[in-house]
């Protein structure tokens, strides 16, 4: 839109179907979003319009709710989800509190996707190849591209807590601050979209798939959530003692009775499950533990003004306003049916059978089409729409054979 149209509120409509667009550009059948395929009006969020840093010519971007056109927010928008899932916070007094930890490859360009990503060469005209867990060293060369990424997220308003170079060949990590989960949502999106700008005038790539490496540590969106009270901003997972309270308990339980019917909201791809397949690293469980990484649910070493609940199943791959609309709404669940988590997990453990979650995208999707709870927190017409898309990719991914079948199948008799 120009700005000129933009300034003066002209409404900018979309076609219902394109939010249950698949990833190869497709669409579900027609039922799924309305038959008529109306329109709905993108109406632009006043605290999300930014001009955009890295663009030579002039250009801002919006970040918009999605609403029927008649001013309700449709029921197929994951921001609007996510709204709807604070408010019910609101009214029982409460708000939750987010943070996100977001981790994403930086590679060379890759022209022949047949081909294995590749780390850029680095200044002494090597790749890297693996050793630069948590260094501090600039060998690898993206200095300059680092240093437009901070400047681009100062432009935007993105405040930045810590970043470091992941375990992964060429991964890094950045932790969002905390904060209201609708703004760290919409900070999540807008860094994702800023990494692979500045990428490309690098000459580079930037990949959020979950799992763009074999043998290495995939990307993960770990999830951090506290809930404090309204107007006193008291955390309310800790008593005056500095105790863990009955709503922390609840929120736990909420928790696991949620993680594996909404394991397709966290985990979206196909590839999403091949992170998951290293328990250590990207524990597919809904154990909880203190300060345990192999648990799903991990509740970081904090000060009680600070004890929180870090979801750690969601991929860098998720979409940032679902996925957190999921695990905020499982942990409310929880605390308004008072529910109970299971006894904490510490060192080495063997997940309980009630505690495994799907481990390929198609059982996440028959679990979440038989939830009554996911059609409950966020409607039949949500879940079936998101389902019937995800089976699509689904379908178009087993309409191809890998170099994998082709090397070690084709000689078989």
């Amino acid at each position: 839109m120009t700005a000129e149209g933009f300034l003066e509120g002209r409404r900018l409509q979309l076609a219902r179907g394109v939010l249950l667009q698949c990833i190869m550009g497709g669409y579900p059948a027609a039922r799924f979003y309305g038959s008529d395929d109306g329109d709905l009006a993108l109406v632009a969020d006043p605290q999300q319009i930014h001009r955009l840093p890295w663009s030579q010519q002039p250009r801002a971007l919006a970040i918009c709710d999605a609403d029927e056109l008649t001013g309700e927010s449709s029921r197929l928008s994951t921001r609007g989800q996510l709204k709807a899932v604070i408010a019910r916070y609101a009214a029982r007094g409460l708000a939750p509190v987010v943070a996100t930890e977001l981790e994403f490859f930086v590679f060379a360009p890759n022209a022949d996707p047949a081909q294995p990503f590749q780390p850029p060469l680095g200044l002494d005209g090597r790749r890297e190849d693996g050793h630069s867990a948590f260094s501090i060293s600039s060998n690898n060369g993206l200095r300059p591209f680092f240093t437009e990424v901070y400047a681009c997220m100062a432009a935007l308003g993105l405040p930045r807590d810590t970043f470091m170079h992941e375990m992964g060949v060429s991964q890094f990590e950045i932790n969002l601050l905390h904060g209201d989960p609708l703004l760290l949502a919409d900070q999540t999106f807008l860094f994702k979209h800023l990494l692979k700008e500045v990428a490309l005038k690098h000459g580079l790539i930037v990949v959020c798939m979950a799992k763009p490496l074999a043998n290495t540590p995939g990307s993960s969106m770990h999830i951090h959530q506290s809930v404090v009270e309204l107007g006193s901003g008291r955390n309310v997972f800790s008593d005056d003692a500095g105790e863990p309270t009955d709503t922390f308990r609840h929120f736990i339980g909420g928790q696991q009775a949620g993680m594996a019917d909404f394991t397709a909201l966290f985990a979206p791809n196909v590839n999403s499950y091949q992170r998951l397949y290293q328990p250590c690293a990207s524990p597919n469980n809904a154990c909880w533990s203190h300060d345990n990484r192999s648990a799903g649910l991990r509740i970081p070493a904090s000060s009680p003004a600070a004890r929180r609940v870090e979801n750690r199943l969601p991929g860098a791959d998720a979409n940032p306003y679902l996925a957190i609309a999921a695990s905020l709404a499982a942990g409310l669940h929880g605390i308004e049916h008072r529910l109970e988590p299971s006894e904490a997990i510490q060192g080495e453990f063997e997940v309980p059978d009630n505690l495994s979650l799907p481990c390929t995208l198609h059982a996440a999707l028959e679990r979440l089409k038989r939830s009554h709870l996911a059609k409950e927190l966020f409607s039949e017409e949500f879940i079936e729409g998101y389902i019937a898309s995800k089976t699509l990719e689904l379908a178009s991914f087993f309409d191809e054979i890998t170099p994998w079948e082709r090397r070690v199948l084709a000689a078989q008799a």
